[in-house]
Formats: C-alpha cells, structure tokens, sequence
C-alpha cells in the first residue's frame, strides 16, 4: 500500500528568521512521523525578494530581466538550504532541490515566466528513500536553460504545479493569516474568514489585490481539480478550504471585498475615432507583455477620443514607453498617468443569480461621498476605480453593507 503524499507550502513570513525556520521544521516533521510522504515549497526568507530588487536598483534602473531573474532566484535556494539543515537537525533525512534540479521547465519569459512541464522523477526517487524533499518555490528552467522565476507570489505556483505532478493527496500552503477573509483584516478587525470558497471565487479575489495566493496558482487548481487548504504557520486551526463551488455558496451573494492599491491609470488623449485606433494601441501593449486591466474609451468629440487603462505599478514605465510609441504610430495625443488611484472590487458566485449587487454596492458608496472614475464587470465581480485615499473608509462601507462580518 503506497503512502499517502502532501505538498506544503512555506511563505517567506514562516521562514524570515532561524526561529521560524525551526518552527516549520518541527511541522514538517510531525507530518512526516504521521505516516506521510512530504514534499515543501519554501519562498525567500522574509523581504529577502524586495531587498535583491532594491540592490538591483542600485546597479540598474533598468535591469536586463534575465540578470534579475538570476538575481532574485538565489533567494530560495537560501531557505530550502536551511530548512533542509533545520529536518536534518531533527533526526528526518531531508535534501533540497532548485526548480531547475527538479526539472521545473518554463518558457522564456523572464520575470513573469509560464509552466510548461514537470519532470517528477527525481523528487519521487527522494521520497523513495524516505527523505522529506524540499524544491525551491517562484523558480524553473527554460527550454534555453536559463533560469527563470514565477511572478510575484510565484511560490504558490510551484506548490500546485508539484501537487498536481505528483498526484499529491493535498496541498497545504502555509500563511501569516487564518485563511481567506471577507476583507483585509488590517482594513476591517471584524472580517469573517471563509470555512470554504470556491476556485472561481478565489480566482477572482487573488486577481483583484488579495494578497493570500497567486491568482495563476488559482488557475492551475482549478484547471486540474486539486484542493488547496490555506492556513496559518503559526497556529494549528484549520484555514480555507478552496475547492469547486459548493451548492451551498449559491445562497451567499458576495463572498468578499478586496482592495488592489498598487494599480496606476493611463489615458492616451485625442486618439482618432475611427476603427483599428485601439486594437494597435492594446496590440503593441500586448506584445510587450503588459496586462492591460479595465479599458474605458470616453465620448467622442470632434472625430476624436480619450482612451484610459488600468495597469499595476510595476509594469507603468514599460506601459508608457510602449503607449507614448503607439500614440504616435496612430496620431493621438500626449499620454498622462494616475498613480493616485485604486481598485475595490466584490466577488461571489452568488451574484450570478441575484439583482440588485451592483446598486447596493454604488450605493455605500454614494453614502460615503466616494466618486466612482471607473467600472467593470463580470458573472461574479464588480470593480470601480476610486481615489486610493478613500478606499479603506470604501471597503468597510461595503464589507457592512453586504453584512459580511455577521456570519
């Protein structure tokens, strides 16, 4: 009879120092004497990524991505080094791999790069002799061999990809929180957090600034049907279960708020009105890799037009390098930014079915003297653009108006 297997994952938070470090040791280990096969995914200790990117900076304001990636790899390897010291010391036989030693192989998109294979045997040779095997998260190989790393959050990535690879009984990704809240417990105390949500929910919410999983993480799960449970490293309570949707979750309309304040509008003045104007704008975008997120086109006057897009902070001088250049290609006019903004969304798979979500949610707005600039929509979100120094007082107007600190 074969054993059981489960992948977990370690945050940079539960690994920041040699204490934590000890403490996940001690989890993994008492996994392991249950009977099971481990596999762990360890991100950077603590800031470790911010603080390479920072020194990059010093050398570069540009840095070439495939240095960076070089760079900011070297981060793991530090802590699945010590965390594989931290099982040793405990009497568990332990070995750490990179991605790229694990055969973790991706496409050359540095930065931001996308899975294309795993190759499993080595880490099923490990645990054949009973060795606690421990793959350095956000990192893999491309088919140049060049290493490459995830995008944020990119550890999370690699904890399904590897549940889904090795057919693993569960994945657990191990946090700083309880689980998946209503709200940003920081912006709302009394956020509820949620027993069970759904892939698509979740999907929605880790796109929409909540910070607690990868959104592409989501997106593999649900692709492949592999259930997450999200909970604390710091205590043992039971977290979040994400899983398809439940029959049950139809009856909640909005299951969460969520707030993305690292977003920066761009409007591109005068472009002509007549058609093609913005499929070549969002083309060259795109052919730089920029996600482009909610697109508003103004009315137009006098045979022409105002175009605004919403794009995360990072990606804002690449954006307006590539949008100055198509700008002119179409002869439109100057190109003006808005770092001042954020994004406040709600999601739920129960608004599907249910009238009314969009006013009420305009409504505690409205309450709260809270311009709306822009809004999008989908089957279970709603989105609006308001000004950054009012969107904590908008999420606790939200979060009470749909009574989601009652359940």
């Amino acid at each position: 009879m074969s054993r059981s297997l489960i992948v977990q994952k370690f945050g940079g938070s539960s690994v920041a120092n040699p204490e934590r470090i000890k403490r996940v040791a001690q989890r993994v280990v008492e996994t392991r004497r249950q009977g099971r096969d481990v596999v762990v995914v360890v991100s950077a200790l603590g800031d470790t990524t911010d603080e390479l990117l920072e020194l990059a900076r010093q050398i570069s304001q540009d840095p070439p991505e495939r240095e960076l990636d070089m760079l900011m790899a070297t981060g793991e390897q530090v802590s699945v080094a010590l965390l594989a010291m931290a099982i040793e010391e405990l009497g568990e036989d332990a070995i750490s791999f990179t991605g790229a030693q694990v055969g973790i192989r991706t496409d050359s998109s540095h930065t931001k790069a996308k899975l294309i294979d795993i190759n499993a045997r080595r880490i099923q040779q490990e645990l054949a002799k009973g060795r606690v095997v421990i793959v350095a998260g956000f990192q893999g190989i491309s088919v140049n061999q060049d290493i490459t790393t995830l995008g944020r959050g990119g550890s999370d990535l690699t904890a399904v990809a590897l549940a889904e690879a090795l057919d693993a009984d569960a994945c657990e990704i191990y946090t700083d929180v309880e689980g998946v809240f209503t709200a940003d417990p920081r912006i709302v105390p009394n956020a509820h957090k949620l027993k069970s949500i759904s892939y698509d929910e979740m999907l929605e919410m880790a796109s929409l600034g909540a910070q607690v999983m990868q959104a592409r993480s989501i997106f593999v799960a649900k692709r492949f049907d592999v259930p997450i449970h999200v909970r604390s490293s710091f205590s043992s309570r039971e977290g979040t279960m994400i899983t398809k949707a439940a029959k049950a979750m139809e009856d909640i309309v909005v299951s969460g708020v969520t707030l993305q304040r690292d977003e920066a509008k761009v409007t591109i003045r005068d472009v002509p009105d007549k058609p093609g104007m913005a499929a070549q704008i969002f083309k060259e975008l795109a052919a730089q890799d920029i996600n482009v997120d909610m697109i508003v086109q103004n009315v137009s006057r006098e045979g022409a037009t105002d175009v605004s897009f919403t794009v995360v902070k990072h990606d804002l001088p690449a954006t307006l390098r590539v949008a100055r250049h198509a700008a002119a290609r179409v002869g439109a006019g100057d190109v003006a930014t808005d770092e001042g903004v954020a994004k406040l969304s709600i999601v739920g798979i129960g608004m599907r079915s249910h009238s009314g979500v969009a006013a009420k949610m305009f409504e505690a707005m409205a309450r709260e003297r809270i311009n709306i600039e822009m809004i999008s929509t989908s089957e279970i979100k709603i989105s609006c653009v308001i000004r950054k120094a009012h969107a904590e007082r908008a999420v606790r107007a939200i979060h009470q108006a749909f009574g989601l600190s009652r359940r």
